[in-house]
């Protein structure tokens, strides 16, 4: 076993390897950009070290040669590198291993040869593995792939050979939306991962996205299971679980037979993950999935395999890196119960989903809850990097309990200091056909507009805030009275960008009576606390002018100054603004022309996505405030309109 390792990641990954690296004695080393300096993973490592001279990754987290140093100086025998970032680089792990240290993950050749979608089906193909009809060949030419597509089938999926996460892929349904949607692919995938070359596969009609945790050791493997995770919005997990729903004997032995031949076919070493698309429209089949691609690193997923399977992934890892043979074999591993995963982001759904950064003033999540997270309270998201917030993760007897467990810890999870998806995610766990195990990859974009809905604020949370606002919780004897009258308050609050005003008449420390748009509302203490109406006060959390009541996933307020509020103007409409700090990609707006709603008039690169913004309305461009390279705050102009006659 090591002594020493350097992860080459942050986040919750980094603290995840960190968590069983000390488990087992192992020292561990953080490397840190500028914008993480203060960041969790430095303070959990028992050494850190600043890379890089900047925030973004191709400043820190990507920069081979200082890592390398690093690991060098400190004396670390092996490298982590965690998911994302280095981990799929075969060029890094070679020079990691030319500098005599271990990489702790699969060789270079197993990765390269890997790395192409179309030449590892290719390479499936000849281990016996099913793989999707479609054409995966070097030849680009548009019209001979249109070709291919005709005599596949309609409709079919135009994918990016290279990279992943959406990018470069594109569904047809219609032979007379090729060759546009073949452009629009082959560009997104030129600007994303510096390749144009698409494949051309057939689409599943009721495709479900389940994967088979492997792990080998250069030259036998042994499977751990299926993971299902097609609950997704654009090619974007959500919530994950193992076992997969509906899962028979016969397919999970079929399915895993076939991963562990897709692993011993590119003598793989370490964890990794191969991906089947599965045809769930008529049940699951033993013949009825085919081979996507295989994630040669540690999944974000991976904590719902090891708590159905009692196995600590990362100590595997470190076994099988260090020397070690395979911990366990196939007929030693067993299922146990059912787990989820939810993955807890910082950004806005209702306008989309947008990332979102913000300080964490406050964070919690319930007792019993397995929750890995690379953030405390006080810590910022930060616009350089993947919002994730925590992993939301529980393990029970059947699914049906596990759900609930899921939903209660959703419910129960507290944050403060940025929006959140915790209300889309507590949504999806009351889907009655998620519920039912009745999952595909369509779920989510079928029934959006429901699940992605703004959260009402009730008259009580309206009060609860208030109350905070007025400093009207923890009361003393002497307060309510003035001159032998009632005490009579008001405080102006914003929610959901509305502002609306509460009085308050204080009839002695137990009890207030308030008015809010109209409506009366009782507010009285009892022995077990204050109660609004018939509802008991809510936790909450106030920090400067924002209180957060924590009911309903979360529902937060402003406290409106009156001199700020006499002061204010309404915005200016014509102002098209960044709506997150980020990088200017690209602005399509030139001064004196004319646009229409709705067209594109500038891309904002933020949190590793792509942002259209669009014109609001029809008008003339002005003035273009900004250029392509720009760096922008949240806010900041970057096209202004002529004033609407």
């Amino acid at each position: 076993m090591f002594n020493k390792i350097l992860i080459a990641n942050r986040g919750e990954i980094a603290c995840r390897v960190m968590e069983t690296a000390r488990r087992l004695g192992v020292r561990t080393v953080a490397v840190y950009s500028d914008a993480d300096r203060d960041a969790k993973h430095v303070a959990l490592a028992d050494e850190a070290v600043h890379i890089g001279h900047g925030p973004a990754p191709a400043d820190s987290y990507l920069l081979q040669g200082e890592i390398l140093a690093a690991a060098k100086a400190t004396g670390a025998q092996g490298i982590h590198p965690g998911y994302g970032f280095l981990s799929e680089n075969p060029d890094f792990v070679e020079k990691v291993e030319a500098a005599g240290l271990a990489f702790i993950g699969p060789s270079a050749s197993a990765i390269r040869k890997m790395g192409l979608k179309d030449a590892a089906k290719a390479l499936m193909e000849e281990a016996g593995v099913p793989v999707v009809p479609g054409y995966h060949g070097d030849t680009q030419d548009a019209g001979f792939l249109a070709e291919q597509a005709d005599s596949i089938g309609y409709p079919v999926l135009i994918k990016a050979v290279a990279g992943g996460g959406g990018k470069g892929m594109r569904l047809v349904e219609d032979p007379k939306d090729f060759n546009d949607a073949l452009a629009s692919a082959q560009g997104e995938a030129t600007t994303s991962f510096g390749n144009p070359a698409v494949l051309i596969e057939k689409y599943i009609q009721k495709p479900r996205h389940i994967e088979v945790q492997v792990f080998g050791d250069g030259t036998s493997a042994v499977h751990l299971f299926e993971r299902d995770c097609s609950l997704q919005r654009r090619h974007q997990k959500v919530i994950e679980e193992a076992p997969a729903p509906g899962m028979t004997e016969e397919m999970r032995a079929a399915m895993g037979q076939a991963a562990v031949r897709a692993a011993e076919a590119i003598g793989y070493a370490g964890a990794g993950t191969v991906e089947f698309i599965v045809d769930g429209s008529d049940g699951l089949r033993a013949d009825g999935f085919w081979f996507m691609e295989m994630n040669t690193r540690l999944q974000v997923e991976h904590p719902v395999t090891e708590l159905i399977t009692g196995v600590d992934l990362v100590e595997w890892q470190l076994r099988v890196a260090s020397g070690e043979g395979l911990p366990m074999q196939q007929d030693d591993l067993t299922i146990s119960g059912h787990a989820f995963e939810a993955r807890l982001y910082a950004e806005d759904v209702p306008k989309g989903f947008l990332p979102a950064t913000g300080t964490l003033s406050h964070l919690a999540f319930p007792e019993g809850v397995r929750a890995d997270s690379g953030v405390r309270a006080g810590d910022t998201i930060s616009p350089w990097y993947d919002p994730m917030i925590s992993k939301v993760i529980v393990h029970g007897p059947s699914r049906a309990a596990a759900l609930r467990q899921l939903d209660d810890a959703l419910a129960r999870t507290e944050v403060a200091g940025t929006v959140t998806n915790l209300a889309f995610l507590g949504a999806l766990t009351r889907h009655a056909g998620f519920a039912a195990g009745d999952v595909d990859t369509g779920l989510i974009a079928r029934d959006l507009d429901t699940l992605a809905a703004a959260p009402v604020a009730k008259p009580e949370h309206k009060a609860a805030a208030a109350m905070a606002a007025l400093d009207l919780i923890e009361t003393r004897p002497e307060m309510g009275f003035t001159l032998w009258a009632d005490l009579h308050r008001s405080v102006t609050l914003e929610w959901q960008g509305e502002q609306f005003e509460a009085t308050v008449e204080v009839d002695g420390p137990d009890r207030q009576d308030w008015t809010i748009e109209g409506e009366h509302i009782a507010v009285n203490r009892m022995a077990s606390g204050w109660v609004i109406g018939s509802m008991p006060l809510p936790p909450l959390s106030i920090c400067g002018d924002a209180i957060t009541v924590f009911d309903h996933y979360g529902l937060s307020f402003t406290v409106i100054d009156p001199l700020d509020r006499a002061a204010g103007t309404a915005g200016d409409g014509n102002l098209i603004e960044a709506p997150m700090p980020g990088l200017v990609k690209a602005v399509f707006a030139e001064a004196g022309a004319a646009v229409k709603e709705g067209d594109r008039l500038a891309i904002l690169e933020a949190m590793k996505m792509e942002h259209s913004l669009l014109a609001a309305r029809d008008g003339v461009v002005a003035e273009v405030l900004a250029q392509a390279g720009d760096q922008v705050e949240a806010g900041a102009a970057l096209v202004r309109l002529e004033e609407d006659a």
